[in-house]
């Protein structure tokens, strides 16, 4: 059994000028932000260049802004970190950056509208020649979240679920002759697992990209239902790994917990390392687990104003760059994993989530906090089952079952 431990990371928020830092970088200032999370132990980093800077128009990929991101690169590559780029920014804790070729006056949709298609697509290729040949470019995402401009959004721009899987096709394929080290993979919040009638559906995550990208947060009801360090809690990364397993058609199939974080509106400050620790070790009791890549490197100073609470303290590290006890647990945990990882556990017994013959779920909200097919996988989890999950498809499917080493079916009444 490999018992090789997943790669961990950071998700790099500046220390000074929060992303709007990518309006002008600052060298000195980013290797000071990379020195120090170099410093926690972590082998890659996830940035985040804002969409109106590197395309401020349809046809306008600014070419200071990819050497920005090029720059970038190098310096992580000064401390020996590697680097995935997100591209389309797009949605980033709880703003939108849309270009003003998007809105207003030239309204338009990213996700039907043929030509920003093309624009985006321009824009992935353009931002994957950039940095296509420095040693430590790790991939593309094609943005942060997209689908948080389907509804509620209050700027919605609605697309239907074909539409989705064109527009995804579109990006996904748009880099040129893209070197297989590369990963191109897209990411979702868990509107896509939890939320009926989202357009964006289990099976574009587990199924489209490289790799599968999972983002895990228990300000979505979880820590308010359960408790913010309730099993149910710190047990809610594995679960949502286990759960986009169970759409995927390779077994096998790579997870990258892309986003986890200990959010202040749940937790008290001396309750973080906990969770933290907690939520890492039972991440680590999964199969196909890529990379834990933490939310985030730095607090947002308290000098920019209306983000919402939680924001100014998510770091791993203040904005003078000092490790927080945090950091200093998620450390910690990456020395002890790359010391010794155990053998992740067989999973041979799976919770059934019901789909029909497109495999969307029969009810995403029973696959969500308070739902019953989320409750009877945690209860079987605290019971000591490591327990997996399938859909109805793979559990009338006997060979399925057995790519997958499941022997026992729990079925559940999701109504």
């Amino acid at each position: 059994m490999n018992t090789t431990p997943p790669r961990f990371g950071v998700n790099y928020t500046p220390s000074q000028d929060w992303m709007f830092q990518w309006m002008a970088v600052d060298a000195d200032a980013v290797r000071a932000d990379l020195e120090a999370i170099a410093g926690l132990g972590v082998d890659h980093v996830r940035v985040f260049p804002l969409w109106p800077v590197l395309q401020p128009n349809r046809t306008l990929i600014r070419q200071r802004a990819l050497d920005d991101v090029a720059l970038v690169t190098d310096l992580a590559a000064e401390v020996g970190l590697d680097v995935a780029v997100d591209v389309i920014q797009g949605h980033m804790s709880g703003f939108d950056f849309v270009p003003a070729w998007l809105v207003n006056w030239h309204d338009g949709n990213m996700f039907t509208d043929q030509p920003a298609i093309d624009a985006q697509a321009a824009l992935v290729a353009a931002v994957y020649d950039a940095v296509r040949e420095k040693p430590n470019f790790l991939g593309l995402t094609l943005g942060n979240e997209l689908n948080q401009f389907q509804r509620p959004n209050p700027a919605a721009m609605p697309a239907k679920p074909a539409e989705v899987t064109h527009w995804l096709g579109s990006l996904l394929g748009a880099p040129r002759d893209r070197d297989p080290r590369h990963l191109v993979v897209h990411s979702e919040n868990d509107h896509l697992w939890y939320r009926d009638e989202h357009p964006f559906h289990p099976v574009h995550a587990a199924r489209l990209g490289d790799v599968t990208t999972v983002h895990s947060w228990i300000f979505n009801g979880t820590a308010a239902t359960y408790g913010a360090l309730s099993p149910q809690s710190v047990r809610h990364a594995e679960w949502m790994i286990e759960l986009s397993k169970a759409f995927a058609t390779d077994p096998g199939r790579p997870v990258w917990l892309q986003e986890v974080g200990a959010p202040s509106m749940n937790l008290a400050e001396t309750e973080m390392p906990e969770f933290c620790t907690r939520t890492v070790e039972a991440a680590l009791t999964t199969r196909d687990l890529y990379a834990i890549t933490w939310w985030c490197s730095h607090d947002v100073t308290r000098d920019l104003a209306d983000y919402k609470d939680l924001e100014y303290s998510l770091g791993l590290l203040d904005t003078e760059n000092r490790v927080k006890p945090l950091g200093h647990r998620f450390a910690e945990l990456i020395t002890d994993a790359r010391r010794s990882t155990p053998a992740a556990p067989e999973r041979t017994v799976a919770v059934v989530v019901d789909v029909d013959a497109d495999d969307l779920p029969a009810s995403r909200p029973a696959l969500g906090p308070g739902g019953a097919v989320f409750e009877r996988w945690h209860t079987l989890r605290e019971d000591g089952v490591p327990v997996a999950v399938v859909t109805s498809a793979t559990a009338a499917d006997p060979a399925a079952l057995e790519a997958r080493g499941v022997r026992e079916l729990v079925r559940v009444d999701a109504v």
